[in-house]
């Protein structure tokens, strides 16, 4: 099964982060087919700039991480693209109600079940969520 990394992860694995220990442990120890969507890399382009904005990296240092993640994500990763099937399923699994799940979780556990991978996220809201919805996540 390929695994689909969201952004918690995928910026766990760019930045000096508290998280990105456990992101290099997780995908050594299990290799996969690893994906990363548009809209993934497009939270991962704004958790960076946010960081730049509130002054914990320089635009250098952004720009660095940019380019690595491209050229990552080229070499070790599958793309794949959102759809409009995805943003309809999700927010078909908002208005369920019983869940408290935010669009942009809910756009990436709908893009992962669509594809068939497993989830990899560190956020535990969307976690519970996949869950619940009964989607294979893993809770690195």
């Amino acid at each position: 099964m390929s695994l689909y990394l969201d952004a918690s992860v995928l910026v766990a694995l760019f930045a000096d982060d508290s998280l990105t220990p456990r992101a290099d442990e997780y995908l050594r120890a299990h290799p996969s087919d690893l994906v990363v969507s548009d809209y993934a890399a497009a939270e991962f382009a704004s958790a960076f700039a946010r960081r730049v904005r509130e002054k914990l990296l320089t635009a250098d240092e952004a720009r660095t991480a940019f380019s690595t993640f491209d050229v990552w994500t080229a070499r070790e990763t599958s793309r794949e693209q959102v759809t409009a099937i995805d943003i309809a399923s999700a927010a078909a699994f908002i208005r369920r109600l019983d869940m408290p799940l935010r669009t942009p979780d809910a756009i990436h556990i709908a893009a992962a079940q669509r594809i068939d991978a497993e989830l990899l996220t560190f956020d535990k809201q969307m976690v519970a969520g996949a869950r619940a919805l009964g989607a294979p996540v893993v809770g690195a």
